[in-house]
């Protein structure tokens, strides 16, 4: 019996092709839009965590004033020095590296080409903090790191502008005035979590830094790297009252430095990026409920249209229960055929856009899932309602009926 229904309600379908196809599409467009935004959105909250992590695993990022950003106090609050890297090491457990970071802005210079970059001025641990492999090449040597040698290791952008793409090693790279040899290549990295060229670096012993280009012992950011077994904020903790003491702060004094922790900032990032897919798919889901009246809307036309047909059989013995099945598939078939199409739609819709916004592409097996019993959903829920009036007609009213 259901299956000579099922074959009566795509026969129906079929009649009014036009019609069947237009119903459908408020249903596709529905659901390829909820899949849409739920992927895209799944897709930019990776992004912004696979971003914030290539600053550094479990990484602490630690820089003077009381907050960072407008309004910060990093110009009048006393830098850090080299000592206070050695310190946390010496001092903090818990910590699997620490690298101090000072900055200079220069004119970079090699076989007649020239590129303004910004040079970090750091050691070895560096590469442990900021997550930096070597694509090619070597480290620096702990008699380069204290004599401050003129040696430098490059990302792929200098590389590719500064030599073509060729093998730099050995090369002279000229850093503002300082002559330089390349003894290293870094591995690529791509953009960064706030659209910045990663590659775009020239990493250099902080001594040759400090000496021969900024003219003073500053260091502008200390990068601590936790231990993932570690207690993050234990460590901020015990970060924080080292370095109170270390700058000599009373107990009513405030902060004169920050502690940035990537991971808070990561999840702070994701947990706005998840809302928001949320708010965009809650708001995509509207059209398809409009979908779902449209397919009420057409099963009400269609009832009214088979008047007589639904009399007749009533009045060759079909049950209520029958002519309820028949247009109840009918709405069923269409809502979830037009899932299915908005699925397939949808796929090839976020592979294009994740693309374009240069966001991976985050398949989501549980909204696709979702998606289709929602649309299967609203097929019930939509075409029960002619379903039940067209099951309760009067067969000699029904077959009166012009």
């Amino acid at each position: 019996m259901l299956w000579s229904t099922l074959i009566l309600a795509l026969r129906s379908i079929r009649r009014n092709l036009l019609r069947s196809f237009l119903t459908v599409l408020g249903i596709v467009i529905g659901v390829s839009a909820v899949i849409t935004m739920v992927t895209l959105g799944s897709g930019a909250t990776q992004a912004v965590q696979n971003q914030i992590s290539s600053l550094g695993t479990n990484l602490l990022m630690i820089r003077p004033g009381q907050r960072m950003g407008p309004g910060s106090t990093g110009n009048t609050a006393p830098s850090f020095k080299d000592s206070d890297a050695e310190l946390i090491a010496a001092q903090i457990s818990g910590i699997t590296a620490v690298a101090p970071e000072a900055r200079s802005s220069v004119t970079l210079v090699a076989g007649g080409q020239n590129w303004t970059s910004s040079v970090v001025g750091s050691t070895n641990e560096w590469l442990t903090t900021s997550s930096w492999e070597l694509a090619s090449g070597r480290s620096f040597t702990e008699a380069e790191l204290r004599a401050g040698a003129a040696v430098c290791i490059i990302g792929g952008t200098i590389q590719r502008q500064l030599y073509g793409g060729g093998d730099p090693l050995g090369q002279q790279l000229r850093v503002g005035t300082v002559p330089c040899q390349v003894i290293g290549l870094f591995k690529t990295k791509g953009q960064g979590s706030f659209g910045n060229d990663q590659d775009e670096v020239v990493l250099m012993p902080i001594k040759t830094l400090q000496r021969r280009l900024t003219g003073n012992t500053n260091v502008n950011t200390l990068l601590v790297s936790l231990d993932p077994a570690s207690d993050a904020a234990r460590v901020k903790n015990g970060l924080t009252q080292l370095l109170r003491e270390a700058r000599k702060l009373a107990d009513t004094d405030d902060d004169n430095f920050n502690v940035l922790d990537t991971k808070q900032l990561a999840d702070t990032l994701s947990g706005t990026t998840r809302v928001m897919t949320t708010l965009l798919g809650a708001v995509a889901a509207v059209s398809l409920l409009v979908g779902g009246i449209g397919v009420m809307n057409i099963m009400l036309v269609s009832v009214t249209e088979r008047t007589r047909e639904i009399g007749l059989r009533l009045a060759i013995g079909a049950l209520e229960r029958e002519v309820l099945m028949q247009f109840l598939i009918e709405a069923v078939v269409l809502s979830a055929l037009g899932g299915l199409v908005g699925i397939v739609l949808a796929t090839g819709a976020s592979v294009v856009l994740a693309q374009v916004m240069q966001v991976p592409y985050v398949f989501q097996p549980g909204i696709n899932l979702l998606s289709f019993v929602f649309s299967a959903g609203i097929g019930v829920l939509f075409g029960y309602f002619p379903a039940r009036r067209a099951a309760r007609m009067d067969p000699i009213e029904a077959l009166r009926h012009e």
